[in-house]
């Protein structure tokens, strides 16, 4: 429960917590990681506009999110996996803060790039954990 605790805290920092309160766990990350991409498009259009206040406003809007998942992340039972992808959050925010203090938008690009990739594998998580589940039913 502290997980979710953790995780709707963030979500409502960015202000898009309508659904929060009927997700499970998997649905609430995945609902961060659809509005950290929105934050990091909307920096990148901020960004080419030039518009310094909304690139900064939606950078910290992805960083608040990017702390909120690391902070969701259970080092006990993730072990490496959690501790990678701790690492790769910090990495984020620190790429994040430095393109939005050197307004370089290849920064906010390559996050945008690495956050996509674990973005996708959380999007295929609720169909891998049907099928061990439809699999242990059969045994």
């Amino acid at each position: 429960m502290a997980f979710n605790n953790r995780g709707v805290n963030a979500y409502r920092n960015v202000s898009v917590a309508s659904a929060v309160p009927y997700a499970d766990s998997v649905q609430l990350i995945q609902m961060l990681f659809d509005g950290l991409m929105t934050c990091l498009a909307d920096a990148e259009g901020h960004f080419e506009r030039n518009d310094i206040k909304g690139k900064h406003e939606s950078i910290g809007k992805a960083t608040k999110i990017l702390v909120g998942l690391q902070s969701a992340l259970d080092f006990e039972e993730g072990k490496e996996l959690a501790t990678n992808l701790s690492d790769l959050y910090d990495y984020c925010v620190r790429r994040l803060l430095k393109a939005n203090i050197r307004n370089d938008i290849d920064g906010i690009k390559e996050v945008r790039s690495l956050i996509q990739e674990v973005k996708g594998a959380w999007e295929m998580l609720p169909q891998i954990l049907n099928k061990d589940v439809k699999v242990s039913m059969v045994s």
